[in-house]
């Protein structure tokens, strides 16, 4: 062999081997990246937590307090920072779950909301436009007034009512239909109010309803216990009642008596949960699902809980998806009954 043919005979090897290594390297990185991919190193970046409805608000508290407990539990170590995107009762934030369709860095927070926005023809999105990851507790509504109002019984408000549907303004963080209005109504009727629709609610999404019934702007709020706990412990509100079946939380919030209590056959569970968005990746929702299993025995949520007087209401993902199609079912003979469904 001439050298010259020796010289690129050589040449041919190198570049071979060269491609060879590169080749080797490349299925490495694949490999890797496949890794990443299946959760082997997940998550290994920030979430993205969202609140679908204005600082302050139940959503906000309960995925705040999620990430806190999560990463004082050191059960998740990376960041969880929390994003507001209300409006439309949690539908604006639902169409930009769709957006991120496949995310594994995408949780938000939802509750009855998911459901009645889609039952009364507010938005074609549902639940079933999510991954439902877990149901994490049971929140209840309340109806309070300033400190100053004459109103000082729930039923005080009903006679009211009665009287001239128009005579007392409710108001609530929640779009109509939706469920600050629907928790109201549900009382409404279990104590024999037959003219719902006359009733006045004023709806305000930006989570401003606690500084216009502080205002005076509206006659009374109804919305979650954990929203006005502040409030009521300064004295700078009063509550009228709530909707659980027995009193809830400590302090001035187990001073809170129960519809029930008063008189009204009904209750109303404003229950929370966690969930992905649309076509999550197994491994992203399975990882998800046990920190939050683990997560709803640590001593940091046991005292959040406590603390804001919700009960616990934890449901993995499979019992988590049957509850929902039930309860579906539940809140649209509700908005039927109440002449609110559309068609």
């Amino acid at each position: 062999m001439s050298l010259k043919k020796k010289i690129a005979t050589g040449l041919l090897a190198v570049t071979l081997l060269g491609t060879s290594v590169l080749a080797g390297c490349g299925a490495k990185d694949a490999g890797t990246a496949g890794k990443s991919q299946t959760g082997d190193s997940y998550p290994e970046k920030a979430m993205e937590f969202i609140a679908p409805g204005g600082a302050g608000g139940g959503w906000d508290l309960t995925i705040r307090t999620t990430a806190k407990a999560l990463k004082d539990s050191k059960l998740v170590s990376v960041p969880m920072p929390v994003t507001n995107k209300p409006g439309g009762g949690g539908g604006v934030n639902l169409a930009y779950m769709q957006t991120k369709k496949g995310s594994d860095s995408l949780i938000s927070v939802y509750s009855p909301p998911i459901l009645l926005i889609n039952l009364n023809g507010s938005t074609e999105l549902s639940y079933k436009d999510t991954t439902p990851l877990a149901r994490l507790i049971t929140d209840y509504g309340v109806f309070v007034v300033s400190k100053d109002s004459p109103y000082n019984t729930i039923n005080d408000v009903i006679e009211a009512l009665k009287k001239d549907p128009k005579s007392v303004k409710i108001g609530g963080n929640s779009s109509a239909g939706s469920m600050d209005h629907i928790q109201f109504l549900m009382i409404a009727k279990a104590a024999g109010i037959t003219n719902l629709k006359e009733i006045d609610y004023v709806s305000f999404q930006d989570g401003a309803a606690s500084a216009q019934i502080l205002g005076g702007h509206i006659d009374l709020l109804s919305t979650g216990l954990g929203d006005v706990q502040q409030l009521l412990e300064s004295g700078d509100l009063k509550a009228l009642a709530h909707t659980a079946g027995h009193r809830v939380g400590e302090g001035v919030m187990a001073e809170i008596p129960t519809v029930k209590e008063q008189g009204i056959d009904a209750t109303f569970e404003n229950w929370r949960g966690l969930f992905g968005a649309p076509d999550m990746p197994e491994y992203a929702a399975k990882y998800w699902r046990e920190k939050l299993g683990e997560m709803v025995k640590t001593k940091e949520w046991e005292e959040a809980r406590k603390k804001n007087g919700w009960d616990d209401a934890y449901l993995d993902q499979e019992g988590f998806e049957m509850f929902l199609e039930k309860v579906n079912g539940e809140y649209k003979e509700i908005l039927t009954d109440i002449g609110m469904i559309k068609n």
